[in-house]
């Protein structure tokens, strides 16, 4: 921390910006960074901690109830070398710019900097929240309370959503999405079991296994819609060929299928020359003639 750059913690800035305060931080370990506040320090510490160093307390209350009198003394006492005393200065500087608590208490927050995923998430613990399209693969700063999860892009807030403490799961505001998430939104594991039956039996059997690997069946939505969109590019008969193939070799993986198809593994198989056995006539020598 810079002697003339100094900077408050993140929770002190957040309590600052809830009760319209600021704050002037000082360096750690350096006293010379706030004189004035080391020099009450010692007034409170001769003209009162003194006083009652004899006495014994047995609840706090019982302490505050004795530091009174003795604090009124000393803000009421004449400045040595200006024209009033603390209490003065207090009402004609700092009573009028007073100004009422907020309505609600502050919370503490804890801070983290993530990164907003393809599909228009941020992780935070486990779960995961909605961002506005527009903010994919940029940093945004969240901060984190106990009943609360609030997304700041270079200071201004994105987006706010209530915490959620199941790990696994999301949270989404439908407008944060493009059009197309938002389609990925109304489709549902029968949808996608009965488009896949349309082109197959192994490419149904594909789907269901994709949605059953997932911790949550919206996970396997994507790779499911991008496998069957593959019909579109190949055509049926070759998906399905190409799901065979990906049964055979153990993979249900989207790309996968992709590169089988890709690279034309379904065709060779489909076009691959049967093994050849000799003809049984009676021109063929047996085995046994070599005996």
């Amino acid at each position: 921390m810079h002697r003339y750059e100094p900077r408050a913690n993140e929770t002190v800035e957040d309590f600052a910006r809830h009760d319209g305060t600021s704050v002037l931080p000082a360096r750690p370990y350096r006293p010379q960074d706030k004189a004035k506040v080391e020099s009450a320090v010692q007034v409170v510490e001769r003209w009162i901690l003194m006083r009652l160093r004899r006495q014994h307390f047995h609840c706090i209350d019982d302490v505050n109830e004795a530091i009174e009198p003795l604090l009124k003394q000393l803000n009421d006492k004449p400045f040595q070398k200006l024209p009033g005393s603390r209490a003065s200065s207090f009402a004609a500087l700092d009573a009028p710019a007073l100004q009422a608590l907020p309505a609600q208490p502050w919370e503490w927050a804890s801070y983290k900097t993530v990164r907003v995923h393809i599909d228009h998430h941020v992780e935070i613990d486990g779960h995961r929240y909605s961002v506005p399209q527009n903010l994919v693969g940029l940093q945004l700063e969240t901060r984190i309370t106990a009943h609360g999860v609030e997304l700041l892009h270079r200071g201004q807030r994105v987006a706010a959503h209530a915490r959620n403490a199941h790990r696994g799961g999301f949270t989404t505001v439908p407008d944060h999405l493009s059009a197309a998430h938002r389609a990925h939104l109304e489709w549902t594991p029968q949808r996608l079991i009965h488009w896949g039956n349309g082109i197959g039996p192994m490419t149904s059997h594909i789907v269901r296994r994709l949605l059953k690997e997932r911790r949550h069946p919206e996970h396997g939505y994507r790779a499911c819609l991008g496998l069957l969109s593959l019909a579109k590019k190949y055509s049926k008969p070759r998906l399905e060929a190409a799901c065979v193939i990906a049964a055979e070799l153990g993979t249900t993986r989207y790309s996968h299928v992709r590169d089988i198809l890709a690279n034309d593994r379904d065709r060779q198989a489909a076009t691959q020359a049967p093994e050849w056995n000799s003809p049984q006539h009676a021109h063929v020598r047996g085995p046994d003639y070599y005996q």
